[in-house]
């Protein structure tokens, strides 16, 4: 304990002060006079020479007076050597490796974190983990220009608040061994997504991986606890919390799983890749020589396997989109989607009637009506460029999160492909699993027909379409806009599949197919006996018209086929109206381990 007192006290004076404090509080004194900064006295509690042997100690300690003993405490060398340690971890793998960052334009993976959890709303919260590997690097390959360098084994993980909502995150650290994965690594990644388990909370993976570290691959690769965990994991997690990935970099082998097995999978442009070998590997194996951008990047999964749900320009830019998606996601399975105010539509829903063309067989832009139905800036399509003759986004009505599956007229006439029914399938499946309403626009002449489609699996994927829409148990409303012929009804949730309504607009029509179609089917013989063209021609014509009014909208209301013929300019009144009504309905299904139909 040091004590200060002012200036004239002899040195006895000073010592007996120092004794007797030091006996009453039980510990050291040390005297200070004035500024000095030598003590005049010190006396030690258990020195008891100048104490009176007949002086009886008091039963309990006393407050001995202030001192700024506590203020001069601070770190000790100890503590020193722990922030010296993590200084080290934080600065990642060999300086070369960073400024080879840059030439890709690509951020350091501790500068990626703050990008993701530094700003409003957003906050790094805690890094497990991060002495992984410690002692297989340190303090030997502690040299910057040492490839032994192996801070955190080159995986992060741990947890942040992110646009307000707390999030389990793993990030790879591409200056570490190109951010493989290795046994520490692996470790963390699996607590991470057990502990996900656990909390009911997102689940982000930043990757940037070359895949399994090749030369330490015992221990983690085939290994109960290993790397094929992670795969086991994503399935548990799947459907339970929302899993997002970001790919910052060629994602080989075992690393291009996680983006597959994710909820939602965002490239970056000129910088992501995924693929289940890489290029040398491609050329090993098939003798095909092709660049990774080629095999598997951006363009390749957005447009031919519909692997990657967006693609972002930047970095900057990928956080943008999962900030926007995360506000249509709950937590989990348990909770309802983020509700917001309802704000108007970007364009007015008197144009409705007139974006819909008179004719069936013309082409329009399905997203011009659905900008007249949801909320302002509320839009959020993905996977536009897989599958565009159906429209799978995300959007709000009167501040409510819908799903929206649409046929798209504008491109290939909204029939449906084996691509489009692949992806509705799965989007109607996501966004069941977390509890979004479904909205379905059908304007389709029905699925695909040919050979080539046949060879591409039309069958099995309008099948899983179908049973995805059979099986949703979240609200569903279904508009017929225009043409709703063959199958195409059933995968559009039509009256068949369980909707709480099936809405018309006027220019709607139900069929098993269109009235060219029908016709030349059922009356082909009959109108090839017509020898004069004009009577042939008339008599065509007057059995399309029959037709036509056989399935025209009014005739399946009257036949309450659809529950209601909604004015167009009605219909986003309408649907709120219908949305927030069935908003706790429940629906379940029957009592079995789960369906067959994948």
């Amino acid at each position: 304990m040091k004590v200060r007192i002012s200036a004239g006290a002899s040195d006895e004076e000073a010592s007996a002060i120092a004794a007797a404090l030091a006996e009453h509080v039980g510990e050291t004194v040390e005297l200070y006079v004035d500024d000095d900064d030598e003590p005049l006295a010190v006396h030690d509690a258990t020195d008891d020479s100048s104490a009176d042997p007949d002086r009886t100690p008091p039963s309990e300690p006393r407050p001995g007076p202030e001192s700024d003993s506590d203020a001069d405490l601070g770190p000790t060398d100890r503590e020193r050597r722990l922030r010296a340690e993590i200084d080290d971890i934080l600065e990642g793998g060999p300086e070369k490796y960073r400024d080879q960052l840059d030439e890709s334009d690509k951020l350091f993976v501790r500068d990626r974190l703050a990008l993701w959890f530094d700003g409003e709303d957003s906050e790094f919260q805690f890094e497990d983990g991060k002495f992984a590997a410690f002692d297989d690097w340190h303090p030997d390959g502690a040299g910057e220009e040492t490839d032994d360098r192996l801070p955190a084994d080159g995986l992060i993980t741990g947890g942040a608040t992110f646009e307000g909502r707390d999030v389990h995150y793993m990030a790879n650290d591409y200056t570490v061994k190109r951010g493989s994965m290795a046994k520490k690594g692996v470790e963390k990644f699996l607590r991470m997504q057990q502990r996900a388990l656990k909390t009911g909370k997102p689940v982000f993976y930043l990757m940037d991986s070359s895949g399994g570290r090749i030369d330490q691959q015992t221990g983690f690769f085939a290994n109960r606890e290993g790397i094929g965990k992670y795969y086991y994991n994503h399935s548990m997690l799947s459907g339970r919390v929302p899993q997002v990935c970001v790919l910052y970099g060629p994602s080989i082998a075992g690393a291009a799983y996680t983006p597959v097995f994710a909820d939602f999978t965002i490239m970056v442009e000129g910088m992501s890749a995924m693929a289940i070998a890489s290029p040398r590997m491609v050329q090993m194996v098939t003798g095909e020589d092709i660049d990774l951008q080629e095999l598997g990047g951006p363009e390749v999964h957005a447009r031919e396997s519909g692997s990657a749900d967006l693609v972002a320009e930047d970095e900057e830019h990928a956080r943008e989109l999962v900030a926007q998606l995360i506000t249509y996601l709950p937590d989990n399975a348990d909770e309802k989607p983020p509700r917001r105010a309802s704000i108007p539509p970007a364009s007015s829903p008197e144009g409705i009637d007139a974006v819909v063309p008179q004719e069936p067989n013309r082409g329009y832009d399905m997203t011009e009506v659905i900008d007249r139905v949801v909320d302002d800036g509320s839009y959020f399509e993905l996977r536009p460029d897989y599958g565009a003759e159906i429209i799978t986004a995300y959007a709000r009505i009167d501040g409510r999160p819908v799903g929206i599956v649409a046929n798209q007229p504008a491109h290939r006439a909204g029939a449906i492909f084996p691509d489009a029914a692949e992806k509705a399938a799965e989007f109607i499946w996501k966004s069941d699993a977390f509890n979004i309403p479904l909205l379905y626009l059908c304007d389709t002449p029905g699925f695909m027909a040919g050979s080539q489609v046949e060879k591409e699996g039309i069958l099995e994927q309008g099948k899983k379409m179908i049973y995805a829409t059979s099986s949703a148990t979240v609200p569903k409303q279904t508009v017929v806009v225009r043409k709703a012929y063959g199958a195409g009804i059933y995968a559009m949730g039509g009256p068949a599949y369980d909707p709480e309504s099936v809405i018309g607009l006027p220019s709607g029509e139900i069929a098993i197919m269109g009235p060219e179609a029908a016709i030349n089917a059922v009356y082909a013989r009959k109108l090839a006996e017509i020898d004069d063209p004009e009577e042939r021609e008339r008599t065509e014509q007057e059995l399309r018209e029959a037709y036509r009014e056989d399935i025209d909208i009014h005739r399946m209301a009257s036949e309450v086929v659809i529950d209601e013929i909604v004015p167009p300019s009605a219909l986003r009144e309408e649907l709120a109206a219908r949305f927030a009504f069935y908003e706790d309905v429940e629906k379940s299904l029957p009592d079995k381990k789960h369906g067959t139909i994948l």
